[in-house]
């Protein structure tokens, strides 16, 4: 059990956290959600003992180990990888920097024996005999080849030193984990298997996490950030965020009676109830979901960004053309090759590759930003496109404006009235009112620049988005309102994205670029992940290399 006594945190007048009491207990796993800048994090950070709360104390439950994902991915750059794992159970590993030391002794005495006998039961008790086994199966678990476990940290590159400080977290069983972003770089396998690793996890888990599937797939319960208290809910992700829209909907209807309003909250449970049965985290959710009293179901507080996307015309029957379209990397490694597919009417696709480079270099070149080395593409004549690319930095860099002025410069030449009260509308929508739209562009977040960026696209009234990566630096809110405005987006999407249900709720169709070629399905993410057909094409079609690197 971990619990937070009366913790306030406070940096001068600002107050983060307000008296917050909350408990975890064993055999939940709670995700904590909240807007940027809420403190998530910092809350992470207060529970692992890095950061003093301003007043409060945070109670472990005596004898109990707790583990928390290094985000410092420098510090173990002197150690091997296996032995950055086996230092995540930190008692274990200064036993064992113990008793090397003694056996290393060239004047071995007999004090020396019987401490090193006591240590050797320590060693024991917490399973240091299959330690070493045990670290280097989790490490292949989680994609890290054997060849690397007795490499020095420094020299394995970032996506794979992620992994490896995942390993060591999750390492030894420890009661209470604390995960912040943990698939951060971790590909779609990697994250299925942590999926399953936490679903059957026995002890406390705590995480913050921007994969709404990742929530749904772990948690049992919803630790909600907001106006300077956390409060914690039963269910996953999707159904807080449900019941809570539910509610909020029943209040603003004064007309709905009492006993309906109970009626269609008792109906909206037993269905999730029923969907908890069939999940990963079957058992405990359901379990939790049954205890539930509708009582505890609140409105939540949080705004969400109006993004809507309106068609100034319907696209015609010539979208996008493209001829065995091929693109190298610097180093001469080919990203892509022989891409040749047309986009059709209705067509929501998703674009995949265990090369991200290989997406962003094609999304770049059909939008004019970098150029193929060999093919062509064709844009047809009615398409208006909105393209957010993975990095917005051209947009922004060297202009020192104010919001307004920024939007301005993007208004469509069939828009014939730009005065304020417009250019307001579509900042407003993105959740910059009153004199924020006056904020100079070169002070920005990253979660501010992609909200600018959106409604720069919403101006252009397009038939065709482009996105490539649309979730990076949004909070869920923001995600939320963009998934639920491209799912009902009437005109062409194509997408990259790590977000699994953003992918698996808009595309219809997917096409994964390899460097011999494409696979194209029409169906959905899901279907394209299960798909045994699409599983053997994708091992001829990727070489031997590329497949072990990935």
């Amino acid at each position: 059990m971990i619990r937070a006594n009366n913790v306030t945190l406070s940096f001068g007048k600002r107050v983060l956290f307000d008296e917050v009491n909350l408990t975890f207990n064993k055999g939940n796993c709670y995700g904590v959600i909240g807007a940027n800048g809420a403190g998530k994090s910092t809350f992470l950070k207060i529970l692992a003992g890095d950061i003093d709360p301003t007043k409060g104390t945070v109670e472990i439950t005596p004898g109990e180990r707790m583990a928390v994902l290094n985000q410092n991915h420098f510090a173990f750059d002197e150690s091997t990888v296996l032995n950055t794992v086996l230092m995540g159970h930190q008692k274990m590993w200064k036993v064992m920097q113990e008793r090397d030391v003694i056996y290393a002794k060239t004047d071995f005495t007999e004090q020396d024996g019987i401490r090193a006998g006591e240590l050797e039961g320590e060693f024991g008790e917490m399973g240091g005999y299959t330690a070493e086994s045990d670290a280097a199966a989790l490490l292949s678990d989680l994609g890290v080849k054997e060849s690397l476990h007795g490499t020095l940290m420094k020299e394995v590159h970032g996506a794979m030193k992620v992994r490896v400080l995942l390993a060591q977290a999750l390492f030894g069983n420890p009661d209470i984990l604390i995960l912040d972003e943990p698939t951060n770089d971790l590909d779609v396998e990697t994250i299925n298997w942590l999926e399953n690793f936490l679903a059957e996890y026995e002890n406390i888990v705590i995480v913050v996490s921007h994969d709404r599937h990742f929530l749904d797939a772990v948690c049992t319960h919803v630790a909600d950030v907001d106006r300077q208290k956390i409060k914690i809910f039963t269910g996953n992700y999707t159904f807080w965020y449900e019941s809570s829209q539910l509610v909020a909907r029943q209040a603003s209807d004064k007309n709905k009676k009492t006993e309906d309003k109970r009626a269609a909250l008792l109906e909206f449970i037993a269905r999730f109830s029923a969907n908890a049965s069939k999940s990963k985290q079957a058992t405990s959710r359901k379990k939790a979901l049954e205890k539930l009293t509708i009582e505890e179901i609140e409105p939540s507080n949080r705004r969400y960004p109006g993004i809507i996307f309106k068609q100034l015309r319907e696209v015609g029957n010539q979208i996008l053309n493209l001829e065995k379209l091929a693109k190298k990397a610097e180093d001469g490694r080919t990203l892509f090759s022989n891409v040749s597919f047309s986009v059709n009417k209705g067509d929501k696709i998703a674009f995949v590759s265990k090369d991200h480079l290989a997406l962003t270099n094609f999304f770049n070149i059909i939008n004019g930003e970098a150029t193929a080395d060999g093919g062509k593409f064709e844009w047809g004549t009615t398409v208006t496109k909105a393209y957010l690319p993975n990095d917005n930095t051209q947009y922004f860099e060297g202009q020192h404006i104010n919001l307004m002025d920024w939007l301005r410069q993007f208004v469509p030449a069939h828009v014939t009235d730009v005065d304020e009260p417009f250019l307001r509308g579509f900042l407003g929508k993105m959740l910059f009112s009153g004199d924020e739209v006056l904020k100079n562009t070169n002070v920005l977040s990253g979660g501010e620049k992609v909200r600018c960026m959106l409604s720069r696209m919403m101006l252009q009234d397009p038939n065709v988005v482009v996105l490539d990566e649309p979730t990076n630096h949004l909070d869920l809110e923001s995600i939320q309102a963009f998934n639920e405005s491209m799912s009902n987006f009437k005109g062409i999407v194509l997408l990259t994205s790590h977000d699994h249900t953003f992918l698996q709720t808009v595309a219809n169709r997917v096409i994964e670029l390899t460097p011999a070629g494409i696979i194209d399905r029409l169906m959905s993410f899901d279907e394209f992940l299960e798909d045994a057909r699409v599983k053997q094409l994708r091992e001829d079609m990727y070489p031997k290399a590329a497949l072990a690197k990935a």
